[in-house]
């Protein structure tokens, strides 16, 4: 009886220094090849695939594309910002939305919380894309912070929280379905009372919405 199968081997192919976007410094890393191999009587004999590269942080483990090393700090920090731009904006259109219905004074309210506080210029052909995508795949605001806000900072939260606030209160007065999304928030972006209060203080005295 032959036993034939595959098996796939990862071998390191240099090391050296980058900055780790999980651990937020400088550390080592190796980068390694992953390749396939056929074996016979469980002996790799034959490549059947080509290697696979990626870097592995040595401290934290995570693994990364071998274009990591190609950006610096100030790089991923900035990368990361403006992700957060992204994720911020998709928050406060969710909560806008969560009445099944957006107005003008919404929009407009959206665009200036977008450029202002944002710092993340949006046209209403993007707000109509992100609406579009949030109500065909049925997104809902609750669901969608408590994911991407577990890698949000303390200031982002709030700013973010800021954002939605801002944006579903364009009409002057919210529908019970905001109200209740937003007084979840304070719970998913792990704000106390006073913190969720405050930020909500601080909004209200933003003359530039």
């Amino acid at each position: 009886m032959i036993l034939i199968g595959t098996m796939n081997l990862t071998r390191t192919h240099d090391r050296g220094d980058f900055y780790c976007p999980t651990c937020a410094m400088i550390q080592t890393y190796r980068l390694r090849a992953r390749r396939p191999w056929l074996t016979l009587y469980f002996i790799p004999t034959v490549p059947v695939g080509g290697p696979e590269f990626f870097v592995q942080c040595d401290q934290c483990r995570s693994t990364w594309d071998p274009t990591v090393l190609e950006m610096d700090q100030q790089s991923h920090e900035t990368a990361l910002e403006d992700q957060f731009h992204d994720e911020a904006l998709r928050a406060a259109v969710l909560v806008v939305i969560a009445d099944d219905e957006i107005t003008e004074n919404e929009i407009n309210a959206l665009q200036r919380v977008a450029s202002h506080l944002l710092d993340r210029p949006v046209d209403r052909e993007e707000l109509g894309r992100l609406c579009s995508i949030a109500q065909q795949n049925n997104i809902v605001a609750t669901n969608y912070v408590l994911t991407v806000s577990r890698r949000w900072s303390q200031q982002q939260r709030v700013q973010a929280l800021q954002g939605m606030f801002l944006a579903a209160s364009a009409e002057g007065e919210m529908g019970s379905e905001q109200i209740e999304v937003l007084t979840d928030m304070r719970e998913i972006l792990e704000l106390t009372n006073a913190e969720f209060e405050a930020a909500i203080e601080e909004a209200l005295t933003w003359e530039a919405v």
